[in-house]
């Protein structure tokens, strides 16, 4: 694989404007064919063969309605001792839907009714229905949206409180690149500046960066006309397009710019830094492909979306920087070990006289060497500690919505007004003989009703066939909590002894019974899934470092920092911990498929810093040095583009927790944290640690595993006895490889 990538980067280079020009007909054919085949964003968080998509389809056969169009609500709220239906309030709220009616693009607009079940019991609340022109899967226009709203103002004239609600309205806006994320580039961009000395060399990365994300994400975009997406799936795909483009292109530019500067000529240096750290970024982002990719194994669609989406758009992340990166490099030539600022030039040359023996890395493996067993004991109490409230993790679908919207305030209306079980309705369907499905489903409505946390029962539907009836189930406690659950588990408990006396089938559905089988799928799924993605660590692990103690050391410090993780997330979204901080409105359970996205994406990532910091300690080892100075010297050379790669992921996920979505906030937190504890806590401490307790025993593999694993050469071992001109640290005098490996971490040094 390093031969091959060595000789794409030397044509790349070579062929600079040919390969420039493929990508920008590229990027032009993803922007038309976005622009021509976009649809909007749609959800549908279904899992074929629940009991509650099953019901759900049968009852939508069964009970047909028009559901073909866009809804909305207008929830009112009286002040005290009035109501929405009598005096001048009630007038007010009349005027208001009958203005709502002549409104152009709407359909109907039914007020408030006691008798229809849309106004409160003290009747202080009530809830128009409204039904739009606009078809759903497209997007209500503007013009109609604010015509409503000036059309209900004539009751808030009144002194009423008027909220917009319902589909219609919670369509969310989505920014692909806000003012946050443009910050966190920004914050990326520093750091760049800051390990190659150089503001041209720094504005490479997030460049071809960008035109990974552009393209994968257009792809994405012109794909919603025939698959369903929703805008969680764009957003998931920026935010790690944008943070695996820059690292890669940083892990390349880094060695490619340090060779240049020892001498070698630009062609060469290209591909050698292709052919090397270019490896490990293929090794790095087929781990996240991978991962990702094995969230469709669970079977839910949406999810499966979302993971073949992100993983598409790191595919191109990883195209581009061994590709696109190469040619660009070739534009600049000998100019990327050069900088024009004159305080960067100075940095440069102060850092070409150092070398890494009095770095800060080489200082703190001595020290973590030293210390070994305080630091390992520190660091595995600190991340257990930090694990504990993973135990509390509960986790639903909601929370989707900003707070402070006005469909959000519509809704809290409608909880307060009708209680929170009002949004959280559960449908009954009894089906069998016709002469026994009434019968029956009148006396399961009775066994329903003195339920524990069942606030109300429906009276029956009975279906146009006969053979199936209606009962809808409205509990105490909100859709999104375990009382509610606990309702759903209790029905379908009952009904065992009904369906067996009275031979029908009963089972329960709605959005409610829906959303909690999804949570219990995933929750479910997760622990086959981490078994999954542990198992291909441990086997590629094998198979790079040829060992079998690394391996389970990478595996058991992936599984630490996953923990701390969920832990984190668990305290601040969850118990609300520090939320005010960091702009979180609302608390609740934890997005359900938010966990599988975290193992799958920080698993890839662990792994890339693993290859990048013990891959270097194994050339050491190699070389002869002893097993405490070939630790100390490995994490010497590659500790600095770990950490600028570290604190690149960081800067660019972190950014996500201010965007408006709460879903996103929960994306950006969990994987920001998660990269930060295990780049710095896990890979940058408890593994030099726990090397330097190893000693050589690290290194050791059962021989009959020497002759059957293949030898995959990720860093480039047979590529490096090629060229006679090594990268080496800063300053240090050129040197014969000999047959030496050129790790794939080579480049970080002080450039």
């Amino acid at each position: 694989m390093s031969t091959l990538l060595y000789r794409l980067g030397r044509f790349a280079y070579r062929r600079k404007w040919s390969v420039i020009g493929a990508w920008s007909v590229l990027l032009l054919v993803a922007v038309v064919a976005a622009l021509g085949l976009m649809k909007p964003f749609a959800s549908a968080t279904t899992i074929p063969g629940t009991e509650a998509q099953r019901t759900l389809d049968v009852v939508r056969e069964e009970f047909p309605t028009d559901d073909a169009h866009i809804t909305g609500k207008i929830v009112f709220r009286a002040r005290s001792g009035a109501t929405v239906s009598a005096g001048e309030a009630g007038a007010a709220v009349r005027r208001s839907v009958e203005a709502v009616a002549d409104v152009r693009g709407v359909t109907s607009a039914a007020a408030p009714s006691a008798k229809a079940g849309t106004v409160s019991a003290d009747g202080r609340t009530g809830i128009a229905e409204l039904v739009f022109s606009t078809k759903k899967g497209a997007t209500l226009p503007a013009t109609t949206k604010a015509a409503v709203g000036e059309a209900a103002a004539d009751a808030r004239r009144a002194g009423l409180t008027v909220e917009l609600g319902g589909d219609a309205f919670s369509q969310v806006k989505v920014e692909v690149l806000g003012p946050g994320e443009a910050v966190g580039v920004l914050i990326a961009l520093g750091v760049l500046v800051f390990v190659f000395r150089s503001l041209r060399a720094a504005v490479i990365p997030v460049a071809t960066a960008l035109v990974g994300v552009a393209v994968g994400v257009l792809a994405l975009l012109s794909l919603t006309s025939v698959v369903t997406m929703d805008s969680t799936s764009v957003i998931l795909a920026v935010m790690l397009g944008l943070a695996v483009g820059i690292d890669y292109a940083l892990f390349i530019v880094s060695r490619h710019q340090t060779q240049v500067r020892e001498g070698m000529d630009p062609e060469e240096s290209a591909g050698l830094a292709n052919g090397t750290a270019g490896g490990a970024v293929v090794f790095a982002g087929a781990t996240v492909v991978i991962a990702l990719a094995a969230l469709s194994v669970v079977n839910i669609p949406f999810l499966t979306v979302m993971g073949l989406g992100a993983a598409a758009t790191v595919v191109v992340s990883v195209l581009v920087a061994v590709t696109l990166l190469p040619a660009v490099l070739g534009l600049m030539g000998t100019r990327i070990a050069t900088s024009t600022v004159p305080v960067l030039r100075r940095s440069t040359e102060r850092a070409a006289r150092r070398t890494e023996r009095n770095g800060a890395g080489r200082r703190w493996a001595t020290l973590v060497s030293r210390r070994r067993w305080t630091v390992l004991v520190v660091s595995l109490l600190g991340l257990g500690i930090l694990a504990v409230p993973a135990a509390d993790l509960q986790l639903g679908l909601g929370g989707t919505q900003d707070p402070d919207t006005s469909a959000a305030r519509a809704q809290r209306l409608v909880d307060d007004g009708f209680g929170p079980g009002y949004s959280g309705t559960l449908v009954v369907l009894v089906q069998g003989a016709t002469r026994t499905v009434v019968a029956t489903a009148e006396e399961f409505s009775s066994t329903v009703r003195d339920l524990p946390g069942v606030r109300a029962v429906s009276p029956v539907v009975t279906a146009a066939s006969g053979d199936a009836a209606l009962i809808s189930v409205t509990p105490s406690s909100g859709p999104e909590t375990e009382a509610t659950k606990g309702v759903l588990a209790e029905i379908r408990h009952a009904r065992d002894a009904v369906e067996e006396r009275t031979d029908t089938d009963i089972a329960v559905t709605g959005t409610t019974a829906v959303n909690i089988d999804v949570a219990d799928k995933l929750s479910a799924a997760l622990p086959v899934y981490c078994l999954l993605v542990m198992g291909l660590a441990l086997l590629l692990l094998v198979i790079v470092f040829r060992a079998i103690a690394v391996p389970v050391k990478a595996a058991v410090g992936f599984l630490l920092s996953l923990g701390a993780s969920l832990g984190a997330l668990v305290a601040v979204f969850q118990w609300g911990w520090l939320s005010g901080l960091l702009g979180i409105k609302d608390t609740g359970p934890v997005l359900s498929f938010l966990p599988m996205l975290l193992v799958g994406i920080l698993f890839g990532l662990a792994m890339d810093y693993e290859v990048f910091l013990v891959s270097r300690m194994r050339e050491e080892h190699a070389h002869g040095q002893p097993p405490a100075e070939a630790m100390i010297r490995g994490f010497a050379h590659g500790s600095k583009v770990v950490t600028a790669a570290a604190l690149i992921m960081i800067a660019v996920f972190g950014s996500f927790v201010f965007a408006d979505m709460q879903v996103i906030k929960g994306m950006g937190f969990a994987l920001g944290i998660g990269v930060l504890l295990d780049a710095f806590v896990v890979r940058m401490t408890l593994v030099p640690a726990v090397m330097a307790i190893l000693g050589g025993r690290a290194w050791w593999l059962p021989r009959f595993l020497q002759r059957a694993l293949p030898d995959v050469d990720i860093e480039g071992e047979r590529l490096a006895r090629r060229t006679t001109h090594p990268a080496s640290a800063p300053g240090a005098p050129p040197r014969q490889t000999d047959g030496a490996r050129v790790a794939v971490g080579t480049g970080g040094g002080d450039a």
